[in-house]
């Protein structure tokens, strides 16, 4: 379906020609008609699949062709992360761009004078506020902000939020709303956490559902069976054979993202790294040095899965495998978006088998798996590790013990048991409470 036969203002019609935008994705097509007609939305769609979009498009629409008041807030969107936020305000920026609609992001680790620019909208009443709960409670606490005239409240990734520790927060945001209003909650997943926190805000709300968090078709998926020293001779293999132009490799801590940073710089790679230990100002460099071009190779932690738009990202691979299945889906999320197609890469060492196992369960399908080059050496065997999780392992563990206890009635050891000491069953005791 055509944004045309969708959408009436011509203003926002025409910067969407400009912007190139003409096919409804899926959740655009289904999102739009329901905020239109305005109801409230539960929407769980993966990502990359243009949610942004998805409720920008019919808010800017209605905006712009009734009589809203112009010197309040009257749309609120609650971003987790300093980053979304600033992506969804340079959507916001295109769609409005022929339009007098005022728009504002709100997020901390700012300078004063940001800060100072923020409270001036704030106060005088720009229409949409897109925020990160805790910086705008920040603002709501000096008392020049008021949302009594908010007729939209939107909550963009709502699972990342609420496992952030962001609850309370918005509940007390919701708190200063006024109760007639339309609320729109996106997620890129559905637990009960989410529905729970949709049944205390939404009001009989229009339920989409698409493909919850299944990888995009587009997207093809290939691992690596290796022991864990093999990981960086293959992925170096990998980048001689394609040079790398825009990836994103994933690794499982920091420390680990700057020794594996500095091994591939060695290699005259563009290189760049993305992790909790820099700051707001340093992450956003390396961002826009990323969709530039300056970096070709992003190495980073799980603070690049989620909620980091860039469109022409050709690989992401896993150096580590992801301890949750639904981390790979939004780590492998980030290429093949905007309808393009896009290749991931896992590496799975011995130890990393049976979570990888779990993985290919939840996708219903198992990963094509790849040789390793010859002068790399073999890896292990992928079919050594029944990948039943914690009951493989209660299994594996319970067959060690009955060897030992053969081992020692063999050797007349071990027949006749010892009392422990006092202190050493009560320290055993209270090490299984704190467990």
């Amino acid at each position: 379906m055509r944004f045309d036969e969708l959408l009436e203002n011509d203003d926002l019609l025409d910067a969407l020609w400009d912007m190139h935008f003409d096919e409804c994705t899926p959740i655009q097509e289904q999102a739009i008609p329901a905020v239109l007609d305005g109801q409230d939305l539960l929407a769980c769609a993966q990502t990359g699949t243009g949610k942004t979009a998805a409720y920008l498009l019919p808010v800017i629409d209605i905006l712009s062709s009734y009589d809203y008041p112009k010197d309040a807030v009257n749309c609120v969107i609650m971003a987790p992360t300093r980053e979304l936020a600033q992506q969804i305000d340079q959507q916001m920026q295109g769609f409005s761009y022929f339009l007098p609609i005022s728009s504002m992001p709100v997020y901390g680790g700012t300078d004063g004078h940001t800060y100072d620019q923020q409270r001036r909208s704030l106060k005088a009443g720009a229409d949409v506020v897109i925020a990160t709960p805790g910086r705008l409670l920040a603002h709501l606490s000096m008392g020049y902000v008021d949302l009594s005239k908010v007729s939209f409240f939107i909550l963009d990734e709502a699972d990342r939020m609420l496992d952030m520790g962001f609850y309370d927060d918005i509940m007390q945001i919701v708190a200063r709303l006024p109760k007639k209003r339309q609320t729109l909650l996106f997620s890129a997943t559905m637990p009960p956490k989410i529905q729970q926190l949709a049944s205390s805000i939404l009001d009989n709300p229009h339920e989409i559902k698409l493909a919850v968090s299944k990888p995009a078709e587009k997207i093809s998926q290939q691992a690596y069976v290796c022991y864990e020293t093999q990981k960086l001779p293959i992925l170096k293999h990998i980048f001689k054979q394609t040079p790398p132009d825009k990836v994103i490799v994933f690794s499982s801590s920091k420390l680990k993202v700057k020794e594996l940073a500095r091994a591939l710089g060695k290699e005259n790679y563009k290189i760049g790294e993305m992790h909790s230990d820099l700051d707001q100002d340093r992450r956003e460099d390396v961002i826009l040095d990323f969709k530039s071009g300056k970096i070709n190779v992003l190495v980073a932690t799980d603070i690049m899965a989620r909620g980091i738009d860039i469109d022409d990202i050709e690989l992401v691979v896993n150096y580590d495998v992801p301890r949750e299945a639904e981390d790979y889906v939004h780590r492998i999320g980030r290429t093949a978006r905007a309808d393009r197609e896009g290749k991931a890469i896992t590496f799975i060492s011995e130890k990393e088998i049976g979570k990888f196992k779990r993985i290919e369960k939840f996708l219903e399908k198992p990963v094509k798996k790849a040789d390793i080059p010859e002068d790399i050496g073999e890896g292990p065997s992928y079919s050594s590790v029944s990948g039943k999780g914690r009951h493989g392992k209660k299994e594996f563990h319970a067959k060690n013990r009955k060897n030992h206890r053969d081992r020692r009635h063999r050797t007349g050891h071990g027949s006749q048991k010892t009392a422990k000491p006092e202190r050493e069953i009560k320290n055993v005791a209270a090490q299984k409470k704190e467990g």
